[in-house]
């Protein structure tokens, strides 16, 4: 593809723009009105504390539904994702920019002196506008992280199914696509039944919401995530039985791992006294979990993680890095985001994260200092 046909292939087209505002414009309409359990979040420095209806799954499965009634009567094409791949990802990333701009704009104007909303400048308005101003901007009530995690989650499950069409479509089915596809089905339908989970995880209750959460959230994460997809949709692997066991067992392992880990995390902060492996849990300064997998590493969850992003790459094989780039992105980004939650931690726990780092000296994996 010479470069003439490869920017014409990533200028947003009406279509992919319509495409785009009607999946944002179902999210903010049909999640509002939606039941779901409301979950309440952490205790905020100010007292207050946010409520989220988790609805996501119903959410989901309505729009499955509602896309396969319209693909059933020829009203859209199942494949549109994957044959606008790269509009899209164009349209997102200027919506995600038009977007980070608002919310910079409405933070500096707000006066609110409330946790959620009181802008945090720095006066390097690069800085600012990259990590955000206000720690819980909201939209028609809706937590807006919150919303765009959900949207990346949904966005990535809407692009892999459209590419397994077309693969289908193009008699290209392959062992290896199947493998991607069962996991990432199981990962993200999982997030989806455990979506209140996301209200306790640091994204939520302490970056602000700036560029870094809404690029990764609406781009990073659907278009970066489904790579190893539109890789074997144009390169076929054949995977011996050996490899797809010791890849459903890398899968399984890395998903117990982060499953088990978040959700420990999640029960302890809503009651710490919830039994963790059978056995009354070990707290360090009545405030850090050292306990199940926050015994055994601290940020154990970040190994789960990268353990199910390598099981996303394997089944494409190593003829070629390029489904290798999620897991070495998403290891430098966990390396990173480690090292800025222990430099958080030391300052916010003080004496009580030097204890904890005594009783639980390992970081992300066992025995590594």
């Amino acid at each position: 593809m010479n470069l003439g046909l490869l920017l014409l292939a990533f200028t947003p087209s009406w279509t992919s723009v319509s495409m785009l505002l009607g999946y944002v414009t179902y999210l903010v309409i049909v999640g509002s009105i939606l039941p779901g359990k409301i979950v309440p979040g952490v205790t905020l420095s100010d007292g207050t504390r946010l409520h989220y209806r988790c609805n996501g799954l119903l959410l989901l499965v309505l729009l499955i539904f509602l896309l396969g009634i319209g693909g059933w009567m020829d009203l859209l094409s199942p494949t549109a994702i994957a044959d606008r791949g790269l509009e899209l990802l164009s349209a997102t990333l200027v919506f995600s920019v038009l977007v980070t701009n608002l919310l910079y704009m409405v933070g500096c104007r707000s006066r609110d002196q409330s946790s959620s909303f009181k802008p945090h400048t720095t006066g390097n308005l690069i800085e600012d506008w990259w990590f955000g101003i206000q720690l819980n901007p909201q939209f028609m009530g809706l937590d807006l992280k919150f919303y765009f995690v959900r949207a990346g989650m949904l966005g990535w499950l809407l692009i892999n199914l459209s590419v397994l069409v077309k693969c289908i479509q193009e008699s290209n089915l392959s062992q290896s696509m199947i493998l991607y596809q069962l996991f990432c089905v199981i990962y993200i339908m999982d997030y989806f039944v455990h979506e209140e989970y996301m209200t306790s995880t640091w994204d939520i209750i302490a970056e602000r919401l700036g560029f870094m959460l809404v690029f990764g959230d609406i781009v990073w994460i659907p278009f970066t995530f489904s790579i190893q997809g539109w890789w074997l949709l144009r390169n076929k692997v054949e995977l011996t039985t050996a490899a797809i066991i010791a890849n459903c067992l890398v899968f399984f392992m890395g998903y117990l791992i982060f499953r088990g880990a978040n959700k420990q995390k999640h029960v302890f902060k809503k009651n710490p006294k919830a039994l963790i492996w059978g056995r009354p849990p070990k707290v360090i300064g009545g405030k850090l979990l050292a306990s199940g997998y926050w015994g055994i590493a601290r940020h154990s969850n970040y190994l789960g993680d990268l353990l199910v992003a390598l099981s996303f790459s394997l089944p494409c094989g190593i003829s070629s890095p390029v489904p290798y780039f999620y897991p070495t992105y998403l290891f430098i980004l966990l390396i990173w985001r480690e090292r800025r939650d222990e430099t958080r931690c030391a300052q916010k726990y003080k004496d009580i994260w030097a204890e904890y780092k005594k009783t639980v000296p390992w970081r992300i994996l066992p025995y590594v200092y």
